[in-house]
């Protein structure tokens, strides 16, 4: 046998898993880390516009919706610790984070931001799990998992060149 038999994969030699490679492997990972990276910017974003009256000054709603809100864990509910700062802090994250996502710049760390702050929204509003809360906790993973793609800052700069295989 030679060593260019041993070495090659089964895949490779298999029908379904040519065609399958040779179809799917049309869409480059950089265009469909691009769309994810926007599909999870995009609400915490338009979240993040309602936050704010101007540069620093966040909206009346933004203040009492935090002194509202409860943490609801194991069954008990629980006010959120310093709701003034805690309103402060999630205003500039939906807005910050987003842009940092889009631009693909510091990607897996806004990911990461965004993780927790979709885990934070689950505890809080745990009736959206299914048609928020799972998609965007899937989507934060897979950047997280495999990174901004080659059509980012990251991938420019060299701060992040690091994927996983396939």
């Amino acid at each position: 046998m030679s060593a260019t038999a041993m070495t090659a994969s089964p895949a490779a030699t298999n029908p379904i898993a040519r065609f399958t490679t040779a179809l799917f492997g049309l869409f480059p990972m950089s265009l469909t880390m691009l769309v994810l990276r926007i599909t999870l910017a995009l609400p915490f974003w338009r979240s993040g516009q309602t936050r704010w009256d101007g540069w620093f000054d966040l909206s009346f709603g933004a203040k009492i919706m935090f002194q509202d809100f409860r943490l609801h864990i194991f069954g008990a509910e629980y006010p959120f610790p310093y709701p003034d700062l805690m309103a402060f802090a999630s205003g500039i994250a939906e807005v910050t984070l987003p842009v940092l996502l889009v631009l693909g710049l510091f990607t897996r760390y806004a990911a990461l931001g965004l993780l927790a702050m979709t885990g934070i929204i689950q505890l809080t509003i745990p009736d959206g799990w299914m048609n928020f809360h799972l998609p965007w906790a899937s989507m934060a993973l897979a950047i997280l998992t495999f990174g901004p793609g080659k059509a980012a800052l990251d991938w420019l700069l060299g701060l992040d060149r690091v994927s996983r295989p396939v």
